[in-house]
């Protein structure tokens, strides 16, 4: 399935002192497959953006479309469309509330009136996909596990709804280290597996080892789109927008100015070590 935003535009507080305009003629599309990072610096309009991809909120202009139909549109099943996209908001745990961990990942299947087998089976196999094993953790209470489970958890409720779409809003916030990549490998496996994943993240070494495109937002504009590599190359306008680039990117810049010999758009480790042992290599020729 495909996400369109054409000529996308909210504002806050029309009409009053208060106005602010958050994001301004956004013109994007996310892929079906597609894993789509968006960046930019604080307030720069991601929060916004994402709550757009599956109605929580109404465009001031412009039209957000799913698989073509606009989801303000007259006589649309938003209900529909809106579930064919997960939105994971930053620190979801908050919102957990049943007693144990099953009922609380079951709580949106029930609520599609599905049958206690489907509800049963969508609970165990969205715990399997964030790595939680039903015998030890199902009857558990959510608030008895550490931060990094509860988040599992969280996440395995919208997981159990079954979207094509998986949203993220700064899906590691707060984690520690191990927490934190425990999070990442599982939205690695389920782009893997096929889901599209659209990820707001401010670590950039996350979005050039996960995302197969960047989007990056500055002041609610879209200032540029494409791959990591188009994106990471331009580290004047990443400068600009208030975003680094990898520190690879970086490095590669550096040793760039220092006169060595590199291609200008490495961006991951492993190229930049590629890169540098080849050189050694032929120097020792």
């Amino acid at each position: 399935m495909s996400i369109e935003l054409r000529h996308l535009t909210h504002v806050y507080a029309e009409g009053s002192a208060f106005r602010s305009v958050a994001l301004e003629d956004i013109n994007l599309t996310i892929r079906d497959g597609d894993f789509l990072a968006l960046v930019g610096h604080t307030g720069c309009g991601k929060s916004t953006l994402v709550q757009h991809l599956n109605g929580l909120l109404t465009p001031s202009s412009g039209q957000v479309l799913v698989d073509g139909e606009d989801l303000a549109g007259e006589g649309v099943n938003r209900r529909a469309l809106r579930m064919k996209i997960g939105l994971v908001f930053q620190y979801p745990e908050y919102q957990l509330f049943e007693e144990t961990v099953a009922k609380d990942i079951a709580f949106g299947p029930k609520n599609l009136g599905l049958k206690a087998e489907e509800v049963d089976a969508r609970v165990r196999a969205a715990m399997a996909q964030v790595h939680l094993d039903w015998q030890k953790y199902a009857e558990r209470s959510p608030f008895e596990l550490s931060g990094g489970q509860m988040r599992r958890v969280a996440i395995a409720g919208v997981l159990a709804m079954q979207p094509e779409v998986l949203v993220l809003d700064e899906p590691t916030a707060g984690l520690d280290p191990h927490g934190r990549d425990r999070i990442l490998g599982i939205i690695e496996e389920l782009h893997r597996q096929g889901t599209t994943v659209v990820m707001v993240s401010h670590s950039m070494e996350d979005v050039a080892r996960l995302a197969t495109r960047v989007a990056v937002l500055s002041h609610g504009k879209l200032l540029a789109e494409g791959t990591p590599r188009e994106i990471f190359s331009r580290q004047e306008m990443m400068t600009e927008a208030g975003l680094a680039v990898p520190e690879a990117a970086r490095l590669c810049a550096s040793l760039r100015a220092a006169g060595i010999d590199l291609p200008a758009d490495l961006y991951t480790e492993d190229e930049l070590y590629d890169s540098l042992l080849k050189r050694w290599k032929e120097a020792g020729r």
